[in-house]
């Protein structure tokens, strides 16, 4: 019987963004001959890397966020309103990253108006049932994608530690199936993203409430049923937590052309390496030369 392929989607900007601030804390940037930093980029190239020898797929995508305005800052304006702007060293390593991602050889996706999250729902919904998938973030909001065959690393230590998330580890840990996590959401607000949720309603009482109802709009159906303190405290942000369960839903109906041959992963041939070099990429190098050390010895 032939095996499925295993796809591999990066949340490029989780993973540029941890690569930034793991070495900017320390004043490290690693400038090139032109003064640009380059910290972000290399760590993320080298931490996609590892994730490749780790995970060792048969296809891959890395899908990014294009810009800060989506389609949930025209639903609510203080949609990741309270984030700063990007370090001044950090603004030129986005299109470098893409830049380099693409160079690498992996397939790239990024929307204007779409986050990377809708990107990555997209492409697990087009091919779920037709490949195992494994995603790699930091984003907890990619919980509600979990179903058969598809995991979630968590990125936590370095550049090899992941808290790896199955279906079946979320439903033991929240009694509720994945798709059910944005009901939670929608109760409990977020606070990185910007939107509050229902005040007075934390992440035990939410989950309480979904496991009881399924839905925020089962909820609102049954809420003369609640007790009257509960009742007081939805009516009040009624409108809020219909809005913050559009603003935490992933949306997965992106169309994509290629075919799953054009995810295919590519081979880290000597050539790259001399590119790599004469970009000034030298940890990259050296983390190709680490993890993949026959590649360049074997590929003409």
């Amino acid at each position: 019987m032939e095996s499925k392929p295993h796809l591999l989607l990066i949340d490029g900007m989780a993973v540029l963004f941890r690569s930034f601030f793991a070495t900017s804390a320390m004043g490290h940037f690693f400038p090139n001959s032109n003064g640009i930093p380059t910290n972000a980029v290399q760590g993320f190239a080298r931490h996609t890397l590892t994730a490749t020898s780790i995970f060792k797929p048969t296809h891959m995508a890395v899908c990014w966020d294009m810009a800060a305005h989506t389609f949930r800052n025209d639903l609510f304006d203080g949609y990741k309103a309270n984030r700063p702007e990007p370090a001044p060293e950090l603004l030129p390593q986005f299109d470098m990253a893409r830049a380099l991602s693409e160079e690498i050889g992996w397939k790239n996706y990024g929307i204007p108006g779409m986050e990377a999250d809708d990107l990555i729902g997209s492409l697990v919904c087009a091919w779920e049932g037709k490949a195992d998938i494994t995603i790699v973030t930091g984003d907890k909001d990619l919980l509600q994608l979990l179903r058969p065959g598809v995991s979630i690393a968590f990125m936590k230590k370095g550049y090899n530690i992941y808290d790896i998330y199955t279906e079946e580890r979320f439903v033991e840990e929240y009694d509720i199936p994945p798709h059910r996590f944005v009901e939670v959401k929608a109760f409990t607000g977020d606070t990185s993203d910007g939107y509050p949720g229902v005040k007075g309603i934390g992440p035990k009482t939410a989950l309480k409430l979904v496991k009881e109802h399924g839905t925020v709009e089962a909820v609102i159906e049954k809420i003369d049923q609640l007790a009257p303190a509960m009742k007081k405290k939805i009516e009040a942000d009624m409108d809020m937590l219909r809005l913050s369960k559009k603003l935490a839903q992933i949306h997965c109906e992106i169309e994509f052309k290629e075919t799953i041959d054009d995810l295919l992963l590519p081979e880290f041939c000597s050539g790259l390496r001399d590119h790599l070099r004469a970009n000034e990429y030298s940890m990259v190098v050296r983390q190709l030369d680490s993890l993949f050390p026959a590649i360049e010895k074997t590929t003409v």
